[in-house]
């Protein structure tokens, strides 16, 4: 069994709880996990750490939902975000936790927040700001390869982009769940490089494998929760809590 303190299994199991939920209801949600993990494994740690969570719940959100992707939103956004988790791979090289301090959450909140407020001016003005645009499609990619690979905080990017999709809950969530199923998997041969290049820092460990096989029990939880969740959760209240979720995040993710 890792050797973790009473309290940081607590966190890991509200955490691994939150990714069920997320993944197959509340996707909104999912960001919170970010600062859980942070607090209970470190910056850095809780990265690799949580990873293969996203990818198990991921599974069962494919599995339960992949009849309602709309494959359509997303072939503009993969070119893009390749860029985006090579500038996020480069960015976790480089930058991520110094000083006990980490200078990337901050920068994708800002991003997240500028997002929002385009998404506000759009509904105000109508079909001359609808995020159907190459521009649109690439800022968004790019943003969401950086987050995932920098911070798995690329929640609130999708959340803001799908919502100004206007797609029914169920295709909002199957759209969501094969997108980050694509990225997540995409993200191990990274991590696994960037533990093998810098191994005084790395992000997946035997300790962190072994705590995902511990946990899995409440992220089964968690993704049965989430199910039932949607089905009770009207349209009109699951469009406002996600972009509700998304901003609280983003505001967190900045003064963090």
């Amino acid at each position: 069994m890792p050797d973790l303190t009473i309290f940081q299994w607590l966190l890991g199991a509200m955490s691994a709880w939150l990714v069920g939920v997320a993944k197959t209801g509340i996707p909104g949600l999912g960001i919170l996990i970010v600062p859980l993990m942070a607090l209970a494994f470190g910056g850095r740690l809780s990265v690799g750490t949580l990873l293969p969570m996203l990818i198990f719940a991921d599974c069962f959100a494919v599995a339960w939902y992949r009849q309602h992707t709309q494959w359509s939103r997303l072939w503009g956004l993969f070119p893009w975000v390749a860029l985006g988790i090579g500038l996020g791979a480069l960015a976790l090289w480089q930058l991520g936790e110094q000083n006990g301090r980490d200078y990337l959450n901050p920068l994708i909140g800002a991003l997240v927040l500028s997002m929002l407020g385009f998404n506000m001016l759009r509904k105000r003005l109508g079909e001359r700001f609808e995020p159907h645009t190459a521009l649109s499609k690439g800022f968004t990619g790019t943003l969401a390869g950086f987050a995932t690979t920098a911070s798995n905080a690329a929640g609130p990017v999708m959340a803001v982009y799908l919502s100004a999709q206007k797609l029914p809950k169920e295709q909002f969530v199957g759209t969501n769940a094969w997108f980050f199923f694509l990225l997540n998997v995409s993200k191990v041969p990274i991590f696994v490089l960037l533990t093998v290049l810098n191994p005084q820092k790395p992000l997946f460990t035997a300790q962190g494998l072994l705590f995902n096989l511990l946990i899995a029990p409440v992220i089964l939880l968690g993704v049965w929760n989430g199910r039932w969740m949607l089905k009770s959760i009207p349209q009109r209240w699951f469009d406002v809590w996600v972009l509700i979720l998304a901003a609280l995040a983003s505001v967190q993710l900045l003064f963090q």
